[in-house]
């Protein structure tokens, strides 16, 4: 019994330590997230740029994420990740430099560097399944997101108490936080352990990416993250500036974005135990409908509670359907095809958040708040027929006779 006990606990302590990086790593995302669209503000010629320094972001994660994957097909996931950090220290001074210097265009390189980084940290979830067992995998999964509870508890407040912090200057304390996060992040890194490809996968093929994907299950896999990921963002982004431009304090802003990151992570420790015993469809589709809810009431009212309310179920909404879509992503590859495959969902998912990104913000500037939830709706309903789709090819490939 010994020797069965011995792998599992070097599995959960593996699944925990990446955890942990996520966590770090994510803690910086919100308050990158919370605050570069004020800074964007603060710094563009044009207010209507506020929102192109995090679309950069997103731009460079889907430039970066082909890239990421191929390096750590080459060098292993850990010294992958490692690069990824520092990337992402390299982003966070520069942003700070350009917040003391206030320079725009060196903040949107900033952002893209830290962009850079993201695409990396995305891949602590595929990590997680790999060292998992097969009927631990959406678990495991799960539990790396829900690493991000850290980052919803600590990274508004954060981002609010170190706003003014250094040399007077609104949000270099912010950055230089950042810069500390991700430095951090690189401890539990040095202890985890993931198994490398063997010689015989990373020369094995497998088949062609395009076969893979025009499988259903690729297909509402990338839909799922694509248009949970956009809509979320959408959303997401323009909150704080209308929350600003209806009166309310930055602190209830960043208090609005710590309920929201809160509603994408905290549901993570239960999501894989909900997929596996209710099945992924159905659990995509509460994340469908939940984002379509938080729409409604964005539609309807705009008090501080209301906010609060609505990104919260956005963010469970996201949860459901990141995670699932994931989970769902995992049946459509063999080892020898992860790195095609993972790499062209990421790839695919952040190039269309890239553009909710600049959406976002183009869309608020030029035809407000109500214009920004309206485009989540087609978006979202596009999710659900997805899913019905292919919860019907299931069942009608079931109901064929055996031959």
């Amino acid at each position: 019994m010994h020797h069965l006990r011995k792998p599992f606990a070097s599995t959960n302590s593996n699944v925990l330590l990446l955890v942990l990086c996520q966590a770090l790593s994510m803690t910086g995302n919100v308050i990158l997230f919370t605050t570069a669209a004020l800074i964007g503000q603060a710094l563009a010629p044009d207010k209507s740029m506020a929102t192109v320094p995090l679309a950069l972001a997103q731009i460079a994660t889907m430039i970066a994420t082909i890239p990421a994957s191929l390096l750590m097909r080459r060098v292993g996931r850990k010294l992958g990740f490692g690069v990824g950090i520092f990337v992402g220290l390299s982003g966070a001074a520069l942003g700070l430099y350009a917040i003391l210097t206030h320079q725009f265009v060196w903040f949107c390189l900033a952002t893209m560097l830290f962009g850079s980084f993201n695409s990396f940290v995305g891949f602590y979830r595929f990590a997680a399944a790999e060292v998992a067992p097969s009927g631990f995998r959406s678990q495991a999964i799960a539990l790396v997101v829900a690493g991000g509870v850290a980052a919803a508890v600590a990274g508004p407040q954060l981002a609010s108490w170190s706003k003014d912090r250094l040399y007077g200057e609104d949000f270099a304390g912010s950055f230089a936080t950042i810069a500390v996060l991700i430095a951090l992040s690189l401890l539990p890194l040095l202890w985890v352990k993931i198994p490398q490809l063997s010689a015989s996968e990373r020369q094995e093929k497998g088949r062609s990416l395009t076969v893979i994907m025009r499988q259903p299950i690729f297909i509402v896999a990338v839909l799922g993250s694509m248009l949970g990921y956009g809509v979320m963002v959408l959303v997401m982004t323009a909150t704080p500036l209308a929350m600003v431009a209806h009166a309310h304090p930055f602190h209830e802003a960043a208090t609005v974005m710590q309920w929201h990151v809160l509603g994408m992570f905290a549901p993570s420790f239960i999501t894989g135990f909900l997929i596996a015993r209710f099945g992924v469809l159905p659990m995509m589709t509460c994340g469908g409908l939940l984002s379509l809810i938080c729409i409604a009431i964005n539609l309807t009212t705009a008090g501080f509670l209301s906010y609060s309310i609505a990104l919260l179920l956005l963010g469970i909404g996201w949860n459901l359907l990141f995670i699932g879509s994931t989970t769902l992503l995992t049946e459509t590859y063999v080892p020898a095809e992860k790195t095609g495959v993972q790499a062209a969902h990421d790839f695919l998912m952040f190039g269309f958040v890239a553009f909710s990104t600049i959406l976002s913000g183009s869309l608020f500037q030029n035809f407000g708040w109500t214009m920004v939830n309206l485009a989540g709706i087609p978006m979202m309903l596009l999710v659900l027929a997805a899913i019905g789709w292919l919860a019907y090819h299931r069942t009608a490939l079931k109901s064929q006779p055996t031959p």
